[in-house]
């Protein structure tokens, strides 16, 4: 086959990768980028009650000067920062016990570790509520026992970390599984072999092999967590409270868009630091 043969198969399959990526790259223009430039025009440039319309960040100002707004910001970044570290010691765990575990109670633990996906999270809330909340199942049997009343999260900042945890331990669990499917059973054995121990396989030999599964995890949690509406709205404080439900309050009883708005940006913003630092990572590790 001649040089120009090959060079015009090679474009054919680029134009046809292209064509393949074409309808979903609009779709996410359409539907996703989109909204957001449209929001960050939206509260940047504003029409006065005079009819002028000019350049002007008087919401975002309020934003960053209101107490109450500072709050719930604190509250949504100290929410995910809780429920991030939690996931990575409560998964990290459970994904280490199913790569090198075998027989029918390692499949049993798999299968409740990805119980939670399927659990919608109406359903989850609902069912904390009853296990935890006052009078709960775990109330009654404290009671029961004698050993007085349990100070229950619901309603409190642990209420919405509790929720938030268990519902991202599937798929946390599932994207350190498939990381750990990298590490060779040669390289820990050689590793045990010249004398080390569990701890220091795991510090040396696994997680520099896992690091980048680790970020995915992390990202995808955070992002995740960072958004979330349905647990910190049945399952938080009213105040302060998440952005999710922050949003949706100022938008629905207060009657006002642009703040809404201007909260999502904000949010958004949030979102895109931890999405540039995966995506950075990863390139990083994919480089070395």
């Amino acid at each position: 086959m001649t040089s120009s043969a090959m060079s015009a198969k090679t474009s054919g399959r680029g134009l046809v990768g292209l064509l393949l990526v074409a309808l979903p790259v609009s779709l996410v223009g359409w539907l996703v980028i989109w909204p957001i430039i449209s929001a960050v025009i939206r509260t940047v440039w504003r029409t006065s009650p005079e009819g002028s319309a000019g350049f002007d960040l008087s919401s975002y100002v309020f934003f960053f000067s209101d107490a109450y707004s500072l709050n719930n910001l604190s509250l949504t970044l100290w929410t995910t920062a809780v429920c991030a570290l939690l996931l990575l010691v409560v998964s990290l765990p459970i994904a280490l016990y199913l790569r090198f575990a075998s027989g029918s109670i390692a499949s049993y633990v798999q299968a409740l570790a990805i119980l939670p996906m399927f659990v919608p999270s109406i359903i989850l809330a609902y069912a904390l509520i009853r296990v935890l909340g006052p009078n709960g199942m775990v109330d009654l049997l404290l009671n029961f026992a004698g050993l007085g009343k349990l100070r229950t999260p619901y309603l409190t900042p642990w209420g919405p970390v509790i929720g938030l945890v268990w519902d991202n331990i599937p798929l946390t669990v599932l994207i350190l599984l498939s990381g750990l499917g990298s590490v060779g059973n040669m390289a820990i054995e050689a590793a045990r072999d010249v004398g080390a121990n569990r701890l220091q396989v795991l510090w040396h030999i696994i997680l520099p092999q896992i690091t980048n599964s680790i970020l995915v995890a992390l990202s995808f949690a955070v992002l995740g967590i960072f958004s979330a509406f349905t647990l910190p709205y049945l399952l938080g404080p009213a105040s302060p409270e998440m952005m999710g439900p922050f949003m949706q309050r100022t938008f629905r009883d207060l009657n006002d868009p642009v703040a809404a708005i201007t909260q999502a940006v904000i949010t958004f913003g949030f979102c895109i630091v931890f999405g540039l630092f995966y995506v950075r990572s990863v390139a990083r590790n994919q480089r070395k």
